[in-house]
């Protein structure tokens, strides 16, 4: 169907802007992104673009990700809702991706909500949906109102959309809140109140879910008003009780930047370690703890150091410290950082953790079960190093790699001239040399059955027997094995012994897949942070690089996601990491081209491989950019701000084949 004379003229007007843009503010980024829509999307504003809606089984995936948030944000979202629904308007809350995992609308309009995208589980990624409050919010990380013709899609012509970001403790985009409506005035100016509401109630979503996040730290509130600082909370800043700063608020943030504390980028998982409240205030730690101890006002005045700025000041205490009695100083038991560190806010991995914290000084062995991968050895030392063994040794046996021929005299050592090929000297065996300690076995239920006798006889008698030796020698060890494999239906073929297995299995702890965590970027910002402070350049972990780690589903769990991340910072060519340096089975089938044909993808006779033509907006914009000059590299290199050789070395990467070098069909 040809276009409408209105979107013909809203056609002629996208194009004129982008011949000679001139916007600023707000226009400058509905510009912005409307070259992103042609330049980096490859969307045609002409070409209808209806709703995007990701599988249920998707959207649940998203939804159980964001499910802290949603807790915190539901009430605000009715609050909303209450507000505008009498307008006509409709509620979304998407998380950072653009998916809709919170609506509220007229029931009497589902079916329009749902043929206009209005509704739960749409896609409203610029990528997807081009321009739109949701998609460009994200991308700009700012509110702003996409009225009318302000959308790319001339689809989406008669909507009014508002949206604002909802950012993490450390900055890093948590969600995006959005009101729109179907029917408005012509004029934008009618939404200026729309996007003030939208702006507050972000505003309080980010900082419940911030008062939640760290309900068992102090918070220090600060604002301009006596009369307002209990209420409005301008500024909140969570402390550990010896003063350093965990985290802000987005207003927090500002006003440390203000004051010349310099912040990392978002997405760290600790910015403000470097950071003290007095860095901040001209004040004590004692006297900013003792905010509610005086004069019985709950608020204290305090200046800042840089700028001699007056501040009022309350205080949140978690309550644990309200309630412990006077004097008595009540902390957390730091011997448990490690396996805190293990999960963010994770249900199962909390459950497992909270298990872990009761048997850590336990004398009971403990069984942790998993798939590959899950990080396995990582909670047995997590165990170990937060137990009362922390100073004796730790050591891992990896039975299914241990050569059979070896396993039982690495496992129980020799005495000397035992065997042909042993140790003149003789050798002490890994169990010995775990005394006092604990014993990790990974793989367990890949060792040969004939030592598991022996093994079995070493936890009943806590003792071992070298080989060749006549007396056994004492050990006292904790043992705690993994394993992916079901033992008990080891047992029922007799490859596993039963007996073994309940000496084994005092307790288990289970550890979820990564793709049905809930914590996933608490996991990829703390394993990034590892690896990049192991390098003298730091490099920044992109959002859209983040996006696609965020959707990849993982099989190979932790271990693979370490390998993904440690691959791109080996291999990236700047000072951050874009979603072209992951490797190509992390964005594979993530960035689907939203305008190709299914038919696209098996044809080959442009230069693009059938799997390279799959692969995503990044790959389209260099292959439409090899066309538009004829393959020339060194004008596509001048134009995408590339060297030639960066261009020859990402479409081998892509499988972008030049015409020339095709082989005939």
């Amino acid at each position: 169907m040809p276009p409408t004379l209105s979107q013909r003229q809203h056609i002629d007007t996208i194009l004129q802007a982008l011949a000679s843009p001139s916007a600023e503010g707000e226009a400058a980024m509905i510009e912005r992104s409307w070259r992103r829509c042609i330049d980096r999307y490859g969307l045609d504003p002409a070409r209808p673009t209806p709703a995007r809606y990701v599988p249920g089984a998707t959207l649940r995936e998203h939804q159980d990700q964001a499910d802290a948030l949603l807790q915190v944000a539901r009430a605000g979202v009715e609050q909303l809702y209450r507000q505008v629904a009498s307008l006509g308007y409709v509620v979304l809350l998407t998380d950072a991706r653009g998916i809709a995992v919170q609506f509220l609308g007229a029931k009497a309009d589902q079916r329009e909500h749902q043929r206009t995208g209005l509704y739960l589980g749409a896609d409203w990624s610029e990528s997807r949906a081009g321009t739109c409050a949701v998609g460009t919010c994200i991308h700009e990380r700012s509110a702003l109102t996409c009225h009318h013709s302000d959308h790319f899609s001339a689809h989406h012509i008669r909507l009014t959309c508002t949206a604002a970001p909802v950012f993490d403790p450390h900055g890093q985009l948590l969600a995006v809140l959005d009101i729109s409506a179907y029917h408005s005035p012509e004029s934008k100016h009618s939404q200026t109140f729309a996007l003030q509401l939208v702006k507050y109630t972000a505003k309080m979503i980010e900082d419940a879910y911030f008062l939640q996040r760290y309900a068992d730290h102090p918070i220090v509130c600060l604002d301009r008003s006596r009369e307002f600082v209990q209420i409005n909370r301008r500024y909140l800043l969570a402390m550990e009780p010896d003063g350093s700063l965990v985290a802000a608020n987005t207003a927090g943030r500002k006003l440390l930047r203000h004051h010349e504390l310099p912040l990392p980028e978002a997405g760290e998982a600790r910015p403000f370690r470097a950071w003290h409240i007095q860095d901040l205030l001209d004040a004590e730690v004692d006297e900013v703890l003792a905010i509610p101890q005086h004069s019985g006002d709950r608020v204290r005045a305090f200046r800042t150091h840089r700028h001699r700025e007056l501040h009022f000041a309350t205080l949140i205490e978690p309550p644990r410290r309200a309630s412990a009695a006077p004097g008595t100083g009540e902390r957390r038991d730091s011997s448990l950082a490690p396996l805190e560190a293990l999960a963010d806010d994770d249900p199962a991995m909390r459950d497992t953790l909270t298990r872990a914290a009761r048997l850590r000084n336990e004398p009971i062995n403990i069984l942790v079960i998993g798939e590959t991968g899950t990080g396995k050895e990582r909670m047995a030392r997590a165990l170990h190093e937060s137990s009362r063994r922390r100073d004796k040794p730790f050591v891992a046996i990896n039975c299914a790699a241990m050569p059979e021929s070896l396993i039982e005299s690495e496992l129980f050592g020799h005495e000397p001239g035992s065997f042909t090929g042993a140790r003149s000297k003789g050798m002490k065996g890994l169990i010995a040399q775990a005394d006092g300690g604990t014993l990790f076995l990974d793989e367990i239920g890949d060792m040969p059955l004939q030592l598991q006798t022996r093994l079995l006889r070493v936890l009943a008698e806590q003792e071992v027997l070298p080989i060749g030796a006549s007396r056994p020698i004492k050990v006292d060890l904790r043992v705690v094995a993994a394993t992916h494999r079901d033992l008990r239906g080891l047992i029922g073929e007799g490859r596993f012994r039963e007996d073994l297995f309940y000496r084994l299995n005092g307790a288990s702890l289970r550890l979820p897949p990564l793709r049905e965590r809930a914590d996933k970027g608490y996991l990829i910002r703390r394993i990034f942070d590892e690896l990049n402070q192991q390098r003298d350049a730091r490099v920044r972990l992109r959002g859209d690089a983040m996006s696609a780690l965020l959707a990849y589903p993982w099989p190979g769990n932790i271990r693979e996601l370490h390998n993904a991340l440690h691959y791109a910072l080996a291999t990236c060519e700047g000072d951050e990491i874009v979603v072209n340096d992951l490797p190509e089975e992390c964005t594979h089938g993530q960035l689907a081209h939203p305008g190709a044909s299914p038919g696209l993808a098996a044809q080959d006779t442009t230069g693009m491989t059938s799997a390279a033509a799959r692969r995503g907006p990044e790959q389209d914009l260099l292959h439409r950019s090899l066309c538009r000059h004829q393959w020339n590299i060194s004008a596509v290199a001048r134009e995408l701000g590339l060297s030639r050789p960066t261009i020859y070395r990402r479409m081998k990467r892509m499988g972008i084949v030049p015409p020339n070098q095709q082989a005939p069909l």
